[in-house]
């Protein structure tokens, strides 16, 4: 799925409003000289404001991503783009992306 790749320091939340961080970049790839992230990044989320059990499952505390770049890699592993879906632990609920680079697109 084609999009704008996801670079390290890009605004990336859960579905509550936490922000999520990148535990590991890839330094192989940069858009404007910030690292990018690849399909086997893990994020943690902090912030999350999902009530825990037993008012809900919540917070959320990390989150993985489920899709990538399907032509495009880097040490072989498919790329994040703004299009990418996710999932976080323990809700279920996907990241969100909402502002990325703006350069650089792939597919």
């Amino acid at each position: 799925m084609p999009g704008m790749l996801v670079e390290a320091t890009a605004s990336v939340l859960c579905s509550h409003g936490g922000k999520a961080t990148p535990t590991a970049v890839n330094s192989r790839v940069t858009l404007g000289g910030v690292p990018s992230m690849t399909l086997a990044t893990t994020m943690t989320v902090a912030g999350c404001s999902f009530p825990p059990p037993t008012a809900g499952n919540g917070p959320c505390v990390t989150g993985q991503w489920l899709t990538g770049t399907t032509r495009v890699l880097s040490n072989g592993q498919p790329l994040i783009v703004q299009s990418s879906s996710s999932v976080c632990a323990p809700t279920g609920t996907p990241l969100v992306i909402t502002v990325p680079q703006a350069r650089v697109m792939a597919q």
